[in-house]
């Protein structure tokens, strides 16, 4: 997995590249109550706001991590955000997009570099 200064994870499935949020960020965050997600087809590009996660601490965004399609969202955190709580790295995955260059990844963190940035 590659990971983002902006606390979100990235993991490569074939040719797409599937994106949620860190187990640091889904605690900083506190109890999620509601998740926002992009339109399957839409062309996003890096930075642009295409998540809305609120919590009962707060509300954020998620920008988009690449240059890209988003192909697939996650409907089950829209109906159960707690989800995102409860598995960050895992189920609570937020949408798989088909990216313009995959060698962007190699721009990312590895865990080791993220752990020392939140350290």
């Amino acid at each position: 997995m590659k990971y983002t200064e902006e606390h979100e994870w990235l993991r490569v499935d074939g040719d797409l590249v599937v994106v949620g949020i860190t187990e640091h960020a889904s605690e900083q965050l506190g109890d999620v109550v509601f998740v926002e997600l992009p339109e399957e087809g839409r062309s996003v590009s890096k930075g642009e706001e295409i998540v809305v996660i609120e919590s009962v601490k707060a509300a954020s965004d998620i920008t988009a991590p690449l240059d890209g399609e988003i192909v697939e969202v996650n409907p089950e955190i829209a109906d159960n955000p707690a989800m995102v709580n409860e598995d960050p790295l895992g189920k609570a995955w937020f949408f798989k997009m088909k990216v313009k260059d995959m060698k962007a990844l190699d721009g990312f963190m590895d865990e080791a570099a993220y752990k020392d940035m939140i350290g």
